[in-house]
């Protein structure tokens, strides 16, 4: 496993959900409350762009049926979402957010 860059700090939506394409996938980079928090773009149960949802530092919501989903975990929160996000081991280095695959 390595660690690969994503996307610079400073393009972050600041305190909010950032979309990126990165190769085949659409993640979701979270500037949350207690740090960078990055998953699939996707929620789980209707597959909805989570980027579009609301986002209150800890928890997204999905714009499609208010599934909710803590981004520092990927556990879902509320129904319908069942199934937790898929997330990555993230971290910030000279200014980039960078995850591990």
């Amino acid at each position: 496993m390595t660690w690969t860059d994503v996307i610079a700090v400073s393009a972050l939506e600041p305190g909010d959900a950032t979309p990126v394409t990165f190769g085949a996938r659409e993640l979701a980079v979270f500037d949350a409350a207690d740090g960078i928090f990055v998953s699939l773009a996707r929620c789980t149960h209707g597959a909805a762009n989570l980027c579009d949802g609301h986002f209150d530092g800890t928890h997204i919501e999905c714009p499609l049926h208010q599934g909710l989903f803590d981004v520092r975990t990927g556990a879902p929160k509320a129904a319908p979402a069942r199934i937790p996000l898929r997330m990555f081991e993230s971290r910030v280095m000279n200014g980039i957010v960078q995850i591990l695959i």
